[in-house]
């Protein structure tokens, strides 16, 4: 069977204490919080936003690493993603072009290419080892998306822009140009899912895996704090490491 760069995991009760735990802990964030929200008041980012200690515990209940196909690791602090009803919206951040693809496309994009300099080109900066999303209430809105198999796409694609230099370097080259090529071929290629999961589930991508958020259609639903998830990317040493197999 090929890989599809993605895998849920549960319903585990571990899983659903943490997420119980964390969404009280998600309330009161936003509750106190003054980042402001994007995309017209419809996405809060919410980077670092959880307050789970390096084993991934919050306010004492454990990570449920036992539940989850993963090696203990520390753990930076959880964002919270949470969209609400109408995302996404234009906003003065984005340019019409952008927003468009956000509506259209999901945002779709690889964590860990950050934007650089005043053209934005894009360089690995954050290679991450994994990405794990954790529902931390129950919602029909906006689910994270994924393209099947697109990870193998991409890493081909980056690798052979990357060939060419020495591996201590990788970070610092600009892929954009490789990296929207791929991303054009698995938009042509691969098949586009929409993964809702509910707390107790957990949703495993791939880190090369291309992913995005759906646009909040006409009949979700979610509770009024809207739709959350809470999201974990522990960091590799290095670029090389990020792109090799598996």
């Amino acid at each position: 069977m090929v890989d599809p760069g993605w895998s849920r995991i549960g319903p585990d009760p571990a899983i659903r204490a943490w997420a119980d735990s964390a969404r009280a802990a998600a309330l009161r964030a936003l509750a106190a919080t003054d980042e402001a929200w994007r995309c017209g008041g419809t996405w809060f980012v919410g980077v670092d936003a959880l307050p789970n200690s390096p084993d991934g515990a919050i306010h004492g209940t454990p990570f449920p690493w036992d539940a989850l196909p993963l090696r203990p690791e520390p753990l930076h602090r959880a964002q919270l993603s949470v969209i609400r009803p109408g995302y996404p919206r234009p906003s003065p951040d984005e340019t019409p072009a952008a927003f468009a693809f956000r509506r259209d496309r999901d945002a779709a994009h690889l964590d860990g290419l950050l934007p650089i300099g005043p053209d934005k080109r894009r360089m690995v900066k954050e290679p991450h080892a994994w990405i794990l999303g954790l529902p931390l209430n129950r919602a029909t809105a906006s689910p994270l998306t994924v393209w099947e198999g697109s990870h193998e796409i991409l890493r081909a694609a980056l690798l052979k822009a990357l060939a060419p230099h020495p591996p201590e370097s990788w970070g610092e080259i600009d892929v954009t140009d490789a990296y929207q090529q791929a991303r054009r071929e698995a938009f042509a290629t691969c098949r586009r899912l929409e993964l809702a999961a509910s707390p107790g589930e957990a949703t495993l991508i791939h880190r090369l895996t291309l992913h995005g958020v759906a646009a909040w259609k006409s009949g979700d639903t979610a509770p009024p704090e809207g739709r959350m998830i809470a999201y974990l990317r522990p960091q590799l040493a290095c670029v090389r490491d990020w792109l090799a197999a598996p």
